[in-house]
């Protein structure tokens, strides 16, 4: 049992700031990739960005120069900083890990998304 926990969602002007945290908790061996997905109204889930054990990021082009993942091992935890918000990206966003625990294989892991709106 794996529970991912995202905080940081909220309200924000086009222009400003917000970042995200998601928490992993449970019986964890190691966690591999984490990762941040969103999804807007009446849209499919994309890709905003990821970052593997050793710290390798990898971002939707959408985001690129905007956005910055990172994470802190110690804390089984991984962050979006969002900065120069557009409206564009509002939407429900998603904590991803590939986690391995003490008795099963490596497998994703969701939270249950915390709402970002992007308005004035």
């Amino acid at each position: 049992q794996v529970q991912l926990v995202e905080s940081g969602g909220g309200l924000v002007q086009p222009g400003g700031s917000l970042r995200l945290s998601c928490a992993a908790s449970g019986s964890i061996f190691r966690i591999y990739t984490m990762g941040w997905y969103r999804q807007a109204p009446g849209k499919q889930r994309a890709l905003v960005a990821t970052i593997t054990s050793g710290g390798r990021t990898n971002y939707a082009d959408s985001v690129k120069g905007r956005f910055t993942i990172s994470r802190d091992n110690a804390k089984n935890t991984v962050y979006l900083q969002m900065n120069s918000l557009k409206p564009e990206d509002t939407a429900v966003y998603y904590c991803n890990a590939d986690v391995e625990t003490y008795h099963d294989s490596a497998s994703d892991y969701w939270g249950q998304g915390t709402q970002v709106t992007v308005s004035s």
